[in-house]
C-alpha cells in the first residue's frame, strides 16, 4: 500500500511540475518593438465631419424610395465638397449606382495594389425605438466626449478617417510606391450587391490584383476577456457563411376541438428540439483556436494553466467557451431559428406548419455538410428540409503576410502596448466580394469598443468617442504611408 501511496504521490508531482512548466513556456512571443506614430489630427473637425455624415440618411434597405435616393446624393455631393484634394488626386469613380472607387497611383506601378474599404449604408434605426436613444438617431450630436448617430460605429466613422487620413498625406505631398485604393460602398447592409460586386468587376476587368485588402470586421476588444487588460486587436483573417432552410412538417388539418395526439406543430416542435440539442462540433483548432491561442498568453498563471494543458482541460475550455453566445458562435457553425409559421386560424388545425433556421457557417464547414447535420439531427420523415439558399465560409487568409503585419504593426503604432490577435469575423461584410481579386484580405477597425458599445451596433445609441476617431485617422495615416511601400 505504501509503495502504491508512494507511487501516486510521485506520479502526481511529475504531472504537476509537467502542467506547470508548460504554463511557463505559454507566454506571448517576442516582438520587435514599433515606434510611436504621431500625427497631428485636427479633433473637432474629424467629429464635425462625422457628425455631418451621420446627418445624411443613407438606409440602403430603403433605396427604393426617391427620398432615400436624394440621401445618398446629397451625401456624395457633400463628401467631394468637404474633401476636394482627395477627389481632385484620386478622381473616383462612381459604380454600382452610389459607392466610389478612388485610385491612387503608386510610382511603381508593378507592385501589386492594395485596397482600403468601408461603407456609409446604415441599417433603419428599429421603428419605434427613436424615443430610447439619448439624441435622435440621425442629429449626429458631439457632446464632450462622443458623436452620436445611426452609423457612428457602423461604418461612417472609417469612411470619415478614411477621408481624413488621405487629406493629411496629400497635405504633406505624399506618394504611395503601390497603388492604393480606397473603397466608399453603399450597400454593404443589404449584401453589397451593386456597390461592391460592381467595383471588383471594374477591377477584375482592369486586371489588378491587390495583394492584401483591409474592411469592417472586428474592433480593439477591451473587457471582452478576462484577466487581459490591454485592448485586443482582433484582425480577422476569414468571415463565416451563412445558409437558410425551411423545415416542413406535415400534419391533418381540421378543426382544433377534435387534435390528433401529434399535430404538425408538434411535429415542427420536437424537430427544432433536436436540431438545437444537437449543435454542430465546436473546436479550438483552426481560425477559432488561433485568437483564442494568442490572448491566453496573456492571461493570469492560473488560467495560462488551462490554456497550456489543452490536452487535459480542452473539453473544460469548449464547454466553459460554448456557454457565451459571441465565444460560442467563433468555435462552431450556429444554429438559429429566427421565423414560425402555421395556421391561418387560432381554432384550425395546420396542414403545415414551417420554420425558417439560419446559420452561419464557420469555414470548416459546408452547405451540403450542414444540410446532412439537419437530416440526422431532426431525424423525422415527416419534416422536409428546404433550402433557401447560402453562402459558403470566406476563404482564410493569412496572418503571416506582410499585409497582416502591416495592418498589426499600424494598430500597435497607434495604439502602443495592445494584442494582436487573428480572429475569425461571426457576420458578414464586403471582404467575402474582395477576396475574388485579392490575395488576403482582412476585417478591422481601428476603434476600441467596450462591452458597452456593442448595443449601438444595429441597436440603440450608437455612438463612438471623439478619441476613436483621432486615433482612427493615425491608423489609416500610418497604414497608407507603411501599407503602400514596395
Amino acid at each position: 500500500m505504501k509503495k502504491i501511496l508512494t507511487w501516486v504521490v510521485a506520479t502526481t508531482l511529475l504531472l504537476a511540475s509537467f502542467m506547470v512548466l508548460r504554463t511557463l513556456a505559454f507566454t506571448p512571443p517576442t516582438s520587435a518593438k514599433v515606434a510611436e506614430h504621431s500625427v497631428t489630427v485636427d479633433a473637432q473637425r474629424v467629429a464635425k465631419n462625422l457628425s455631418k455624415a451621420i446627418q445624411f440618411r443613407t438606409v440602403s434597405a430603403q433605396l427604393k424610395t426617391k427620398p432615400e435616393h436624394d440621401q445618398f446624393e446629397a451625401f456624395i455631393n457633400w463628401l467631394a465638397a468637404t474633401y476636394p484634394e482627395v477627389h481632385a488626386h484620386l478622381q473616383p469613380q462612381r459604380l454600382g449606382q452610389y459607392s466610389l472607387l478612388f485610385t491612387w497611383p503608386g510610382t511603381q506601378p508593378t507592385l501589386p495594389s492594395a485596397l482600403l474599404s468601408s461603407h456609409y449604408d446604415v441599417v433603419p434605426v428599429i421603428p419605434g425605438s427613436e424615443k430610447l436613444w439619448t439624441h435622435p438617431p440621425y442629429s449626429g450630436v458631439i457632446d464632450q466626449t462622443h458623436i452620436w448617430g445611426r452609423g457612428a460605429l457602423d461604418d461612417k466613422s472609417a469612411v470619415i478617417a478614411l477621408m481624413e487620413a488621405t487629406s493629411l498625406l496629400l497635405h504633406e505631398g505624399f506618394q504611395p510606391e503601390r497603388t492604393m485604393y480606397l473603397s466608399l460602398t453603399h450597400d454593404e447592409e443589404i449584401g453589397g450587391v451593386q456597390g461592391t460586386a460592381s467595383i471588383v468587376k471594374q477591377l477584375k476587368n482592369n486586371g489588378t490584383h491587390l495583394a492584401w485588402t483591409l474592411d469592417e470586421g472586428a474592433f480593439l476588444l477591451q473587457g471582452f476577456f478576462p484577466g487581459i487588460e490591454q485592448p485586443v486587436a482582433s484582425i480577422n483573417v476569414a468571415e463565416k457563411g451563412s445558409m437558410s432552410v425551411n423545415l416542413i412538417a406535415h400534419g391533418q388539418g381540421g378543426h382544433s376541438s377534435m387534435p390528433p395526439r401529434e399535430t404538425a406543430v408538434g411535429v415542427l416542435a420536437a424537430a427544432l428540439l433536436n436540431l438545437q440539442e444537437a449543435p454542430l462540433p465546436g473546436t479550438l483548432e483552426g481560425e477559432s483556436g488561433g485568437m483564442i491561442d494568442t490572448i491566453a498568453r496573456h492571461m493570469p498563471f492560473s488560467q495560462r494553466l488551462l490554456f497550456a494543458n489543452r490536452w487535459l482541460f480542452g473539453g473544460l475550455i469548449d464547454a466553459t467557451l460554448a456557454k457565451n453566445p459571441a465565444t460560442d458562435a467563433t468555435l462552431r457553425t450556429t444554429t438559429a431559428p429566427t421565423m414560425l409559421s402555421a395556421s391561418v386560424k387560432q381554432n384550425v388545425l395546420a396542414i403545415e406548419a414551417v420554420a425558417t433556421v439560419n446559420f452561419r457557417l464557420h469555414p470548416r464547414d459546408s452547405i451540403e455538410s450542414v444540410t446532412e447535420h439537419i437530416h440526422t439531427a431532426v431525424d423525422d420523415a415527416r419534416v422536409d428540409v428546404e433550402l433557401l439558399g447560402g453562402r459558403a465560409a470566406s476563404r482564410v487568409s493569412s496572418s503571416k503576410s506582410a499585409g497582416f503585419q502591416v495592418i498589426a504593426n499600424a494598430a500597435k503604432s497607434t495604439y502602443g502596448q495592445i494584442i494582436i490577435a487573428p480572429g475569425l469575423t461571426i457576420a458578414g461584410t464586403d471582404s467575402r466580394r474582395y477576396e475574388a481579386i485579392a490575395e488576403n484580405s482582412y476585417r478591422f477597425n481601428p476603434m476600441v469598443v467596450t462591452p458597452k458599445d456593442t448595443a449601438g451596433f444595429h441597436g440603440t445609441n450608437e455612438r463612438i468617442s471623439i478619441d476613436n476617431m483621432v486615433k482612427a485617422t493615425s491608423f489609416y495615416n500610418q497604414l497608407i504611408r507603411e501599407g503602400s511601400r514596395g
